[in-house]
């Protein structure tokens, strides 16, 4: 595994067990999935740490518009590979691709999940999130 994806899972596992909260990004605080992607991969020096405004916590049940992929398709691109560690793995909640995570070790996936309330790592293949998968994401520049 590359250092990169080593960073990732790494800085990913130091959230293990913050409480989710909707738009919240502070470790051991409160971190919901959108900005728990963003905190990690912008503490993996992998993007800049991006503000990504005000969003309704049900926004993915009234409206098509993908607006997390929107915002992901900046900095990564949907593969047909395999997923690998360090992966973005979207499941689709309501009308579009609207809850990140993190591979771990496929189907293993790290993520701040609003049914556990916390950060924890799930396995992708069972349970709530079983035949939700919408897509595997790789940032730019991880091989």
């Amino acid at each position: 595994m590359s250092g990169k994806r080593v960073a990732i899972v790494d800085q990913a596992m130091t959230w293990l067990k913050t409480p989710w909260h909707h738009q919240g990004r502070v470790k051991g605080a409160g971190v919901d999935c959108a900005y728990f992607l963003v905190e990690v991969f912008a503490d993996a020096g992998l993007i800049p740490r991006i503000d990504l405004g005000e969003y309704p916590p049900d926004w993915h049940i009234h409206r098509d518009e993908p607006r997390f992929l929107n915002v992901l398709k900046n900095y990564a691109d949907l593969t047909e590979q395999d997923p690998l560690p360090g992966d973005i793995a979207m499941f689709r909640f309501g009308r579009t691709a609207s809850h990140g995570s993190i591979v771990v070790e496929w189907p293993l996936i790290i993520h701040a999940y609003k049914d556990e309330r916390m950060v924890t790592i799930s396995d992708a293949s069972r349970g709530p999130l079983a035949d939700r998968l919408d897509g595997i994401y790789r940032l730019r520049g991880l091989a």
